[in-house]
């Protein structure tokens, strides 16, 4: 029997629930109303009131390697004294999604009020265990967005939904951590051994940013804007809807492999490390960047959550000298390629740094990018691509490194010399124009020069590849050691089947 045959009978059956059920899906979710709920004022625990006569201006900290994000999300949680709110788009309960969830726990048993809003793109087995995290009585759980029809098998469970596609193509790609309403944590990172180098195979080279003063409480109200929101279901009413083909299959185990390097800690060690966090972090004034969660529908054009990509826009239209843009996934918009060609004729010089064929985790993204390429670079723009294989890829993720590749996830952009910003939002029609997002951009001299200093080996031809045209007008990927004639991939079938992508009108939805 061939894999083809042996699948047929799961796609009959998908084909056949399909058919049973879509009708059913005219009437689709309708948005819930539940009580309003607010973070509580910021705690006036003596740690953080020492932490303020040392500092109460805003501050930030780059958190460029993941083991050491890893380490300040668990700190952060542990020093929680009143309240957590964490807003998330994909948690995976595996080694680092349970060490979360552990810390999370121990903080609701010594009384902190612990809320977590999660988008329910990546939901799938993990319903049980969200929906038993949730019946702790310090803890809320809600879903953003859900999928009315639950299935632990993510094609099963579009085929079930098919009927509400256009409300659940809009998903919340938010990421932020607010405690106590004193410090956050912002990025571009999801909770998943991934995102923190300690996966197996394959990691991400992410960045976050630790950031407390007043620029904590508006994160912190920027969170109660999408809790509150009628589209941030209590995950029990989530469940509820679950019913036949839709039922999710029982818990699984959860991973406890790897993902070991923290290290408990007593309070007074806490205390130190805030101590000296605070002391070290760059001053600067930011701008909370945040799109407005849908009212009535998400797939209503009025509803669309642009506010992020058109300040961004305006950030690119208002440097002077240089841009950086790093994004995982690059499919500049009309608007985005036209304010890139802007900067190029006034001068500026703009360098971007997205993923390689080899490197991205997403072949569909690459794909519709990779229509853009000549364009940029004929433009003047500097364009480099992650190399999977980066010489020192081990800044990234735990040793042993030989056998892991590497894949760029982080969002950053550098204005000038004094302006940043870092959030979720990737340079794609997707984050710009579909999902909502959310990140600071930081007017900061300071921060600026430390994320030009830690970018600079992502850029070394050691790292990425060049992108420069020969002298017969084609395309060349040039690194430290070799110059290709095509797309850096070892496998002619993936050239192909890149090519092949290309054809398919999906630019818009990546």
């Amino acid at each position: 029997m061939t894999i083809a045959e042996a699948r047929l009978p799961k796609i009959l059956l998908a084909v056949a629930v399909a058919a049973f059920l879509i009708q059913g899906c005219a009437g689709g979710l309708q948005p819930v109303e539940s009580p309003v709920e607010m973070t509580p004022p910021p705690s006036e625990a003596t740690q953080w009131r020492e932490l303020e006569t040392l500092r109460s201006d805003n501050w930030f900290h780059v958190l460029n390697i993941g083991s050491e994000a890893f380490d300040w999300r668990l700190r952060a949680i542990d020093s929680a004294v009143d309240s957590i709110d964490l807003q998330t788009f994909i948690w995976e309960l595996d080694a680092v999604g349970h060490q979360v969830r552990e810390h999370l726990l121990a903080a609701a048993k010594r009384g902190v009020f612990v809320r977590v809003l999660v988008d329910d793109s990546f939901i799938l087995d993990a319903d049980q265990q969200l929906l038993e995290i949730d019946q702790h009585a310090n803890i809320e759980l809600r879903v953003f967005n859900p999928y009315k029809r639950r299935s632990s098998e993510a094609a099963l469970r579009q085929v079930l939904n098919a009927g509400e596609f256009q409300r659940l193509d809009h998903r919340m790609h938010n990421k932020v951590m607010v405690v106590d309403n004193r410090v956050a944590i912002v990025g571009g990172r999801n909770i998943a051994t991934h995102y923190f180098g300690y996966h197996e195979t394959d990691n991400f080279r992410d960045m976050e940013l630790v950031t407390g003063g007043p620029m904590a409480r508006e994160l912190a109200a920027g969170f109660d804007t999408y809790w509150n929101s009628r589209w941030a279901f209590p995950v029990a009413a989530v469940m509820a809807q679950r019913a036949g083909p839709g039922r999710p299959e029982p818990a699984l185990e959860m991973d406890r492999g790897s993902a070991d390097g923290h290290l408990e800690q007593t309070a007074a060690q806490r205390m130190e490390d805030w101590k000296r966090l605070v002391m070290e972090a760059h001053p600067g004034r930011a701008e909370l960047l945040l799109d407005r969660p849908p009212e009535d529908n998400p797939s209503e054009v009025d509803e669309a959550p642009v506010q992020v990509g058109e300040r961004l826009v305006h950030a690119i239209d208002a440097a002077t000298s240089e841009i950086w843009l790093v994004s995982a996934y690059l499919i500049p918009t009309p608007e985005l390629e036209a304010a890139i060609h802007r900067a190029e004729q006034r001068g500026v010089q703009v360098r971007i740094l997205t993923n390689s064929i080899n490197s991205n985790n997403h072949l569909t993204a690459h794909s519709a990018y990779r229509k853009h390429i000549e364009t940029l670079v004929g433009m003047g723009v500097d364009v480099h691509e992650v190399r999977a294989e980066a010489k020192d890829r081990n800044l990234y993720m735990q040793s042993p490194v030989e056998e892991k590749s590497l894949c760029l996830h982080a969002k950053m952009l550098v204005f000038d010399d004094h302006s940043v910003f870092v959030g979720s939002a990737n340079l794609d029609p997707r984050s710009l124009q579909i999902n909502t997002e959310m990140g600071l951009l930081i007017q900061s001299p300071s921060l600026n020069a430390e994320l030009r200093r830690v970018l600079e080996p992502d850029f070394s031809p050691r790292n990425a590849w060049q992108l420069q045209l020969a002298d017969d007008g084609r395309m060349t990927w040039v690194s430290d050691d070799e110059v290709l004639q095509h797309q850096p991939t070892h496998s002619y079938m993936r050239r192909i089947e890149d090519w092949f992508l290309t054809l398919l009108p999906i630019e818009d939805e990546m």
